[in-house]
């Protein structure tokens, strides 16, 4: 009787505890794909919660410049758009002086800001068009900043040759859509 009571005395003795299964073993496999679809779970509703949780706090303030996908300007006219446009475009080609010279970082400095102007009054003028009109200026506007867009990498790569090329080819857009708009 001793032998039995000096083992139900003691607590938790690891040897004397049954073990029962209730259920099969899962696969391997099984419990990775179950354990990633939980991560994934778990970052998506952090990511979403994250969002939403910006979106509120920016909306309070009147600032959601980030969230704003729109090209145009919110406050401009086409009036508005089409007196800038000139003055825009203008000092999109005076970029040259600042490439003849090998400036590259201020020629890419000016060149962003004066084609993102530019890039915003076209876009707005070409929206006030009729929709019959404006699959040939908006084609005319993607090669345009396509040209410009190179002409920046060229930039950043110091390499002259293409500099011209895509000058030339900035030049031309210009001209085009210009005189369609």
């Amino acid at each position: 009787m001793e032998s039995l009571l000096s083992i139900v005395s003691k607590p938790n003795t690891p040897n004397h505890f049954p073990i029962f299964t209730c259920h099969p073993k899962l696969s391997l496999q099984y419990r990775k794909t179950t354990q990633m679809s939980l991560q994934c779970n778990r970052t998506r509703r952090a990511g979403l919660i994250a969002t939403i949780a910006s979106v509120v706090l920016l909306s309070r303030n009147g600032s959601l410049n980030a969230f704003e996908l729109r090209m145009t300007v919110p406050d401009q006219s086409v009036e508005e758009a089409e007196s800038g446009i000139r003055g825009h475009a203008l000092s999109l080609l005076q970029v040259k002086d600042l490439l003849e010279s090998e400036s590259w970082k201020e020629a890419q400095k000016e060149l962003r800001k004066s084609s993102s102007k530019l890039k915003q009054d076209i876009y707005t003028i070409i929206q006030s068009k009729p929709p019959s009109q404006r699959p040939p200026l908006r084609k005319l506007y993607s090669t345009l900043f396509n040209s410009v867009t190179r002409l920046d990498y060229a930039a950043r790569d110091k390499d002259a040759t293409r500099v011209r090329v895509y000058y030339d080819d900035i030049l031309v857009s210009l001209n085009d859509i210009m005189s369609r708009i």
